[in-house]
């Protein structure tokens, strides 16, 4: 299998994938340099993936790299998730979640319902990409990741911020109080319901100079220098 490592300098973070004889499947123009015997392709898609690639932010059109040295990919101010995918698992990610994974894992597409799709703001079709088979995968995060375990229980969160869930959960959207009035009181536009059993993976809170760059200020003004 292939072997992933975080590395970092100056506050951004970045994936090195060690090969030997593997191969590993990374997001579109995700790659910084590679370094010894290794090729690039693409691996032709189903023409169900071509259609999602077109009418969505998510596709199944993602660079393999195969052969032996190493790959690096893009730095970030986020960071990175490692964790592996057992053969009895279903994982379905976040849009925009997936960065890199072992050869041996499967991607798949995953449509969410339309109701939650609309609600959302993701318009009528919401395509996310799902994994399965046995290997390495490395999330795009913007901080932190902590991991909840739901045992026929219910999370509900302000937010995006479940990153990746295994199949047995569901989502949905609702409003965070049951009266009118409580919810136009609130604050509170929607709640992220998460209900089943299995795994989840959620980061609330982001790297400050993460934040500092999804709300458009200067980190360096921020720091005061």
């Amino acid at each position: 299998m292939a072997t992933f490592e975080v590395q970092s300098t100056e506050y951004t973070r970045w994936l090195k994938v060690s090969l030997e004889n593997d191969s590993v499947r990374t997001e579109r123009g995700a790659l910084n340099r590679m370094v010894g015997s290794i090729v690039m392709d693409v691996p032709w898609p189903s023409l169900r993936a071509v259609w999602v690639s077109l009418f969505s932010d998510e596709s199944l059109l993602r660079p393999r790299f195969r052969g032996t040295g190493s790959v690096f990919l893009d730095s970030t101010l986020g960071g990175f998730h490692l964790f592996t995918v057992k053969p009895e698992e279903k994982w379905i990610l976040d849009t925009r979640s997936f960065w890199a994974s072992d050869g041996e894992v499967d991607l798949a597409i995953y449509r969410e319902w339309l109701l939650t799709a609309l609600w959302a703001g993701e318009g009528f079709l919401w395509y996310k990409t799902a994994l399965r088979g046995q290997g390495q995968v490395a999330l795009a995060v913007n901080g932190p990741v902590e991991e909840v375990v739901l045992d026929h229980g219910k999370l509900v969160v302000d937010g995006p911020f479940v990153v990746a869930r295994t199949s047995g959960i569901s989502l949905r959207l609702q409003r965070p109080t049951r009266s009118l009035l409580s919810y136009w009181m609130s604050g509170q536009e929607r709640s992220w319901v998460y209900e089943g059993t299995g795994r989840l993976f959620i980061c609330p809170v982001p790297y400050w100079r993460r934040r500092m760059q999804l709300e458009n200020v200067d980190p360096a003004v921020a720091a005061g220098v």
